[in-house]
């Protein structure tokens, strides 16, 4: 079977094909991403008004780039499927609108995907091998949830961010140092020229929830930089990103420490989402795992960011559950997993 997916959640517009055979074996046909980073960088940040402009001009033509690619047609798929929650809702509501109307208008069934889910989905892409129940991380510009994943499609968050999600603190403190948007990435390098001799409060919150805060590490950057300005001293940019990411990751590492003490029949962990790229991360949470004897499954770094191959993956086990959308659908900003 062929599931054509959109996602269009937060400043990526994206439309993918997937084919599933009997097993459930994921090929991706095509899965074209239309990035709007060059839009919002003079920016800082994305603008959701603008998002949505660029999402509608996009969706059209990258739609009919991912038929070409796969070497189909709409009368070859089988459903369409469309993130509907979580994310800025006039970005969602122009791939809803789109799917909607291109599902009723070729007489196809219709799927609403949760991006979250979707970010998890990536991996079944990447390990076919992979089955729940496992204890997922994910970790974006938007979200940083921990989630215990016991089925396909049942799933629940356990603990994550109170505030800033992790990629959004990167990002910020990327711009505090001057580096153009999106700042993940560039932070993620520079960590690497410097040494973490600045001390930074920690993001994991002192109490028996598996919680994080990361708008007070991102505060304790600001005023240290304030501060030594303020003083006439220089700063060294290359410490700073070492230190905030050696304080960031091992906050990180210390919840889901704890929360693979309290799953102790677990012995998977997933990690998804856009900061799932992160090369810190990747490496202190291989660490984590070797010394658990936890098996890590890390996504490709092409599935990581926003797209709709993950959203195709995420859709076929509602396809095989039966869940479908009608032409009432539509989208949600806030929404749980």
């Amino acid at each position: 079977m062929k599931i054509l997916s959109i996602e269009s959640s937060c400043d990526e517009t994206s439309a993918a094909v997937l084919d599933f055979d009997c097993d459930g074996k994921i090929t991706v046909l095509s899965n074209i991403i239309a990035s709007q980073i060059e839009i919002h960088a003079r920016f800082g940040g994305v603008v959701p008004e603008i998002a949505s402009r660029a999402h509608a001009e996009a969706i059209s033509k990258i739609t009919y780039e991912a038929f070409d690619e796969a070497g189909c047609t709409v009368s070859d798929i089988d459903t369409v499927a469309v993130t509907a929650q979580p994310g800025l809702i006039g970005a969602l509501l122009v791939g809803v609108n789109f799917a909607k109307s291109l599902a009723y208008a070729n007489n196809k069934p219709l799927i609403a995907v949760n991006h979250m889910r979707g970010h998890i989905a990536a991996n079944y892409i990447t390990h076919p091998d992979l089955r729940p129940p496992f204890l997922a991380l994910i970790a974006s510009g938007g979200h940083t949830s921990i989630v215990r994943v016991t089925d396909y499609r049942e799933m629940e968050v356990i603990g994550g961010t109170r505030d800033d999600a992790l990629g959004e603190a990167f990002d910020k403190v990327a711009r505090v140092l001057g580096m153009p948007y999106p700042g993940g990435a560039a932070m993620d390098k520079l960590a690497y020229e410097g040494k973490p001799t600045i001390k930074f409060p920690s993001a994991a919150i002192r109490d028996d929830t598996l919680d994080l805060s990361f708008s007070g590490i991102k505060t304790a950057v600001l005023n240290y930089i304030n501060t030594a300005k303020q003083k006439g001293e220089e700063i060294d940019r290359a410490d700073i990103a070492a230190s905030f990411v050696e304080a960031a990751v091992s906050s990180v590492i210390t919840k889901i420490s704890e929360a693979l003490d309290r799953e102790i029949d677990t012995d998977k962990l997933v990690l998804a989402g856009g900061v799932a790229a992160n090369s810190h991360l990747r490496a202190a949470l291989t660490k984590l795992c070797a010394d658990r004897n936890i098996k890590l499954y890390l996504p490709d770094l092409k599935y990581c960011g926003d797209n709709a191959a993950m959203i195709g993956a995420a859709a076929y086990f509602e396809y095989k559950a039966g869940v479908f959308a009608g032409t009432e659908l539509n989208g949600c900003a806030v929404a749980d997993i």
